[in-house]
């Protein structure tokens, strides 16, 4: 019994060694940090009914673990916790909150988790495992079961996705990009006179009647009532990111990395022209969304 104990004892051990990188990959496949725990526990229960002796690569056998786990949860997104028919799971970790999630939102990017929710489940494990976790599309395959050409055709149409089609070139999304960031600063600041300098003298400003409420104006023209609006707008813009959307730069505000509402912005020169906030579900559908370049 003592021998059997301290053979468990090891296994969990080796597993925490693991369990960091386990749960970075769970969480861009899931993109939901109590989601990717799960997940990751999961693969603690399946490796304590394991005969790990067998286990010629542990870190291999539980990154496809944790990925068979994730393809199946997010076809059906539906949490499904078990409890160990033997051995005992690892502590849980400390410090997991709110905080924590921001931190690997941080991490990931917001606009890189909106994109990612949008591909199909294979497309989104064979993206992730493959560009972010450099996993060869040999092992990828028969998770998905799929042979390799077709998983790197989910790759590649995954990739295409996640990159886009600018609009413009990438000149012009260079140019635009600071134009837009220092919008979304002064906006998360607060500052109303960094917003009148990066808004235009006649900058008009369109929302969705949902999101600005019924009695409110729909459209607002001119930089002192829009900087003024989104001065108090600060609150959701600590959740906002650029991201290219419909071919230009703009941006998403994603709260825990899930879409909010996109804004859609015209730059003229070095200013804000104007901008749309769409929030409405039918709406978002419809928004073509990828990620901008480091």
């Amino acid at each position: 019994m003592d021998e059997q104990q301290a053979a468990a004892d090891e296994l969990a051990a080796r597993f925490e060694t693991h369990r960091a990188t386990l749960r970075g990959v769970a969480y861009r496949l899931l993109g939901s940090l109590a989601e990717a725990d799960d997940a990751v526990q999961e693969a603690w229960f399946r490796l304590s009914r394991a005969d790990a002796g067998a286990i010629t690569s542990l870190e291999a056998w539980l990154r496809t673990t944790v990925a068979r786990i994730c393809l199946d949860m997010l076809r059906t997104r539906a949490v499904r916790r078990e409890e160990p028919l033997d051995g005992r799971p690892p502590a849980a970790v400390a410090g997991d909150g709110p905080e924590q999630e921001a931190v690997l939102v941080d991490a990931v990017g917001r606009a890189m988790l909106v994109v990612l929710d949008t591909l199909a489940p294979a497309e989104r494990v064979a993206f992730v495992l493959h560009d972010l976790f450099s996993v060869p599309f040999r092992q990828i395959g028969p998770i998905l079961d799929r042979n390799e050409a077709a998983t790197k055709q989910l790759a590649s149409r995954a990739r295409r996705r996640v990159r886009g089609v600018p609009a413009v070139p990438a000149t012009e999304l260079a140019r635009q990009r600071p134009v837009v960031e220092a919008f979304l600063a002064a906006t998360r600041d607060g500052d109303l006179g960094a917003l009148l300098a990066v808004l235009a003298p006649d900058v008009v400003r369109r929302a969705d009647v949902a999101l600005v409420g019924p009695g409110r104006a729909t459209e607002l023209r001119g930089a002192g009532r829009v900087g003024r609006e989104m001065a108090v707008f600060g609150g959701r813009s600590r959740y906002a990111a650029p991201a290219l959307v419909n071919g230009t730069v703009g941006a998403v505000v994603a709260p825990r990395g899930r879409l909010l509402l996109v804004i859609a912005m015209t730059v003229a020169g070095d200013r804000v022209a104007g901008y749309e906030l769409i929030a409405d579900p039918a709406r978002l559908g419809q928004v073509e969304l990828a990620v901008l370049d480091a």
